[in-house]
C-alpha cells in the first residue's frame, strides 16, 4: 500500500514542525574563558584560549561577525582571590562582573550565558562549601543565590545555575 503523507504538509505550522533540522551559527553558542592575566592558550584544549581585556573583546566581535550571537563565560580565577567560602564569587567588582560590563558595553545585543557555580572560586575545589568533610548544602544555595544576583544585576542575560546543590 502507498502512503502520502499530505496531512504533513497541510499547513504551515504542521510543515515547520515536520521538517528537517536546519542549524545556523546563530544556534549556537561559544564558550569563552576568561582571566585577570594575560590572555593564554589552556594545555589540554588545543586551540583555545583563555581571554582577558581587549583580547576578550576582539574575539567576540569575531565571533558575532561569524553569525554567533550568545556566548557563555567560564572564569580562570587567580588563586589569591580564592578563599573557602567562594567570597570573589559574590563581589560586584569580580572578573566576570566585570567582563559581562565590559561586554555589555561594546555588544550590548550579545547575549552572554553566566555560569553559576563555587568551584572556581573555592580553594578546595568543590561546588558546595564545606563544613568539614561534609557540604553545607543551605549555606552554599544561598551563596549561590547572592552569585546569581551579581550576574544577573551585572548584565549578564541568562544564569545557567550548573552547580546543583538542591537537585
Amino acid at each position: 500500500m502507498l502512503k502520502r503523507p499530505r496531512r504533513n504538509r497541510k499547513s504551515e505550522a504542521i510543515r515547520s514542525l515536520v521538517q528537517e533540522t536546519q542549524l545556523s551559527a546563530a544556534d549556537f553558542v561559544a564558550p569563552l574563558f576568561v582571566t585577570d592575566g594575560p590572555t593564554e592558550a589552556i594545555k589540554n584544549m588545543p586551540g583555545i584560549l583563555r581571554y582577558s581585556g581587549s583580547d576578550l573583546i576582539r574575539h567576540a566581535e569575531h565571533l558575532v561577525s561569524l553569525g554567533i550571537q550568545a556566548i557563555a563565560l567560564f572564569p580562570c580565577i587567580d588563586p589569591s582571590n580564592k578563599d573557602e567560602l567562594g567570597s570573589y564569587a559574590i563581589r560586584p567588582d569580580g572578573l566576570i562582573p566585570k567582563t559581562i560590563r565590559l561586554l555589555k558595553e561594546t555588544l550590548p545585543d550579545l547575549c552572554i550565558i553566566a555560569d553559576v557555580a563555587l568551584d572556581p572560586y573555592t580553594t578546595h575545589g568543590h561546588d558546595g562549601l564545606l563544613q568539614g568533610a561534609d557540604v553545607h548544602n543551605d549555606l552554599s544555595v544561598e551563596v549561590l543565590a547572592k552569585q546569581a544576583l551579581v550576574l544577573a544585576q551585572s548584565g549578564a542575560d541568562i544564569i545557567a545555575p550548573s552547580d546543583m546543590m538542591d537537585g
